[in-house]
């Protein structure tokens, strides 16, 4: 089987190669993904883009790119579409308009029921079959949705909580993996790391290792690791930028402080322009609410995040409540979500 994938996040190629361990038969891909999975068609590093005014400038080149992908269509069985929504969903809807006998599945939707309720009944018509990671997404589409909840892939590769809540000095430090993000939180981060005093561990990507003194700053008081996992396993609290990362403290049960400080220009054209007016941004607590109607974290964003203010929710957060609220998100998710995926990949298209 040959299919034509469209992963540009490190996160979506993660998920990606947990999916290709499952395929029963073999498969081929094409497009866009991670080179250790096959040959893509672009350089993955080509595809980051830092905010919404970076995007716009780009927009030449994705879509050159776009129609790249709409040319491979013919030659392959099956289109797999993977996070992504601003590029994959506008390619979504050209496959169909050229090729409307050519299956789409879509794996780690877009957030449509979180603020673009409009684009829920166009994936419902575009694509044939939608892959739900969370839970309560599937109530939010018509009856006769192809949608269903398949598990979230963070399980496949997060199999266990810890054992019991850490008591200690350890603490990990995750100013995130784009470099805007990076430059605004670190001086947070440094400043807090001397306060605290304590055992801390800066989580830094791999690619970003020849970049340490110019995107970090002085980070003397840090031992440098590139294994957020391990890490987050080892560590007693954390202090982490938005992300996925966030669910990924949440299912190891590392107690954490969500911060974010995103450039001006995308805070205003996000919160006053697309009006983004979510509850919470941390994916745990929106997923926490949705059953237990409350958070599981704090969240300091923009202004707020602050020397007064780290320490008082590093000081005053209950770490056993957050333990026991990390057991509850994990029975509310089930289970892993890869082999459902590829079950429904390699399912014939006649069924």
């Amino acid at each position: 089987m040959k299919i034509l994938v469209s992963a540009f996040e490190h996160s979506a190629n993660v998920h990606l190669e947990a999916l290709t361990k499952e395929f029963q038969g073999d498969v081929e891909l094409v497009g866009v993904f991670n080179p250790s999975l096959g040959r893509p068609i672009v350089d993955l590093r080509a595809l980051a883009v830092m905010g919404i005014v970076d995007a716009i400038k780009k927009l030449p080149f994705f879509l050159g790119l776009s129609k790249k992908m709409l040319a491979l269509v013919p030659e392959v069985d099956k289109v797999l579409l993977i996070d992504s929504s601003g590029f994959n969903l506008p390619l979504a809807k050209k496959i169909k308009r050229q090729y409307p006998d050519k299956e789409i599945v879509y794996y780690i939707l877009p957030q449509a029921w979180a603020w673009k309720k409009k684009r829920i009944p166009v994936l419902a018509r575009t694509i044939d079959r939608l892959a739900s990671i969370l839970p309560f997404e599937p109530a939010y589409y018509p009856e006769d949705a192809p949608i269903e909840y398949v598990g979230h892939p963070l399980l496949d590769e997060i199999p266990r909580l810890k054992e019991k809540r850490s008591l200690g000095n350890k603490i990990a430090f995750m100013p995130g993996s784009r470099k805007s993000e990076i430059r605004a939180l670190m001086p947070h981060y440094i400043a807090l790391q001397k306060t605290l005093d304590c055992e801390a561990y800066l989580i830094i990507p791999e690619h970003f290792t020849d970049q340490i003194e110019e995107l970090y700053g002085d980070i003397s008081g840090f031992t440098i690791v590139h294994e957020p996992h391990k890490t987050l396993y080892e560590c007693d609290f954390a202090f982490i930028c938005s992300g996925t990362a966030t669910l990924e403290a949440v299912l190891i049960g590392t107690p954490f402080v969500l911060t974010y400080i995103a450039k001006k220009l995308d805070y205003f054209i996000g919160t006053k322009i697309l009006k983004l007016d979510f509850r919470y941004i941390g994916l745990g607590n929106i997923m926490f609410d949705k059953f237990q109607h409350r958070a599981m974290h704090p969240e300091l964003l923009q202004e707020e995040v602050t020397q007064e203010k780290l320490l008082y929710a590093y000081r005053t957060m209950d770490q056993e409540k957050f333990f026991n609220d990390a057991i509850q998100l994990r029975q509310y998710l089930r289970h892993g979500s890869s082999k459902r995926v590829a079950q429904i990949i390699e399912e014939d298209h006649d069924h």
